[in-house]
This record gives structure tokens, sequence and C-alpha cells, in this order.
């Protein structure tokens, strides 16, 4: 069994689909012409091997990562008035609930489960207005 080190490596299909993925992200944003797109694509599913992929991607940019969007901050409480009305009930709520817990003798902190419920709800609420909004279809509520 000969133990040295291979010059070169084989592509996997992961390897190939990767740069396939980037050359057609490319294309849909203008930085390729159809035809380039074409050839680029069949000259990745021929290539075999790692190093020839890499020549098929250098002159385009990096893909870039979806970073991980959170829908209930600030500005998602500016930009839209029902959020802040949604707030404005939860806290209306959470200030009732708790009084009726302090008069009645405090014991078992009870309202800790409506307002588990009405902070998911408002969290349902900004995450429903991120999803319409990024879809293109903003919604008034």
């Amino acid at each position: 069994m000969d133990d040295r080190i291979p010059a070169r490596l084989r592509a996997s299909d992961d390897d190939r689909e990767r740069v396939a993925t980037t050359v057609q992200a490319a294309g849909a944003e203008g930085r390729l012409s159809l035809g380039e797109v074409e050839d680029r694509l069949r000259a990745a599913y021929a290539t075999r091997y790692v190093d020839e992929l890499g020549t098929l991607t250098a002159d385009l940019p990096a893909p870039e990562r979806a970073r991980p969007r959170r829908p209930l901050t600030v500005a998602a409480l500016r930009d839209h008035p029902a959020l802040r009305v949604h707030l404005g009930v939860i806290a209306v709520l959470a200030t009732l609930l708790i009084v009726r817990w302090a008069v009645t003798g405090p014991g078992f902190f009870w309202p800790v489960v409506p307002l588990f419920w009405l902070f998911v709800s408002l969290l349902a609420h900004a995450r429903f207005r991120a999803f319409r909004t990024r879809s293109g279809s903003a919604v008034p509520y």
C-alpha cells in the first residue's frame, strides 16, 4: 500500500454542487451571462479534481452567508405600529395580572403562564410580519 499523499484530490459531488450553486447565484445576480453560466456548469460537473473547481469561481465574489434574522427588534417596533400596539396591550395585561396576583396574596406566581403565551404571541406576530415583509407583500396589521 502506498502511504504517499496524492498530489491532487478528487472532487466530490458536494464540491461540484457548491461551485454550481455559486455560479448559478452569480448568473442570477447578472455577473455572468447565460452562456457563461452554462459553460461553467458544464465544466463544474465534468471536473475531476478539486483544484480545477477553484478556477471556475476565482473571478466571482464569495457567496454571502445568511445571517439569522431576529424578527423582534427595536427597528421592527419602530417601523411597525401594530407591533407597538401589541406590546402595549401585553404591558397593560402584565400589569393587571401582577397586581391581581399581589392583591390575592403572593403564592405561586401564576401570571407567568399567561405572560409566557402573550410574549409568544408577540414573537409570532413579529415573525409573521418579517416573513410578509421579506416576501414583498407588507401587511397593514
